[in-house]
């Protein structure tokens, strides 16, 4: 397998922020991972080996609305669960840089390594926060993607 996965995060911001909801549509998660199910939708389950690099990458698809990674947080439940918060299954988002190598606000990564004691089998569910433009309401997520342990 490869050293690095990356998922996609894309988002219908406008359709998002009309239903208050990152379901019925508004959300799909794509991954360049071999074995993954679900691919398409916010019920990604992405196929990973302990050691590997993650990247979560938002991408709107309205170019008015911005959409950033908010928070990436592993749910309880699952034995041996990866840490939630900013610890190596989820750290604080990294600064993208353009290929110019200047820092570029509208792609702003999100990437942790998987830890080694991950149970094989065992889907780990995450919270995915998304921050669609600004507001009190501007800050949506779903409960529903995981990463599983091949």
């Amino acid at each position: 397998m490869k050293d690095r996965i990356s998922i996609v995060v894309m988002v219908d911001a406008v359709g998002a922020l009309s239903d208050r909801t990152l379901h019925n549509g508004n959300l799909s998660l794509v991954d360049d991972s071999s074995g993954s199910k679900h691919q398409g939708t916010p019920d990604l389950i992405t196929t990973v080996i302990p050691g590997q690099v993650v990247q979560w990458t938002p991408i709107h698809i309205d170019v008015q609305t911005p959409v950033e990674i908010y928070s990436i947080e592993f749910l309880p439940g699952a034995p041996a669960a990866p840490p939630a918060g900013p610890s190596p299954a989820a750290p604080p988002p990294v600064d993208a840089m353009g290929s110019n190598g200047t820092e570029n606000h509208d792609l702003l990564v999100w990437e942790g390594v998987v830890p080694y004691d991950m149970t094989p089998g065992v889907p780990y569910r995450y919270r995915l926060s998304l921050k669609l433009h600004e507001g009190p309401n501007s800050v949506l997520h779903v409960d529903s993607p995981a990463l599983m342990r091949v």
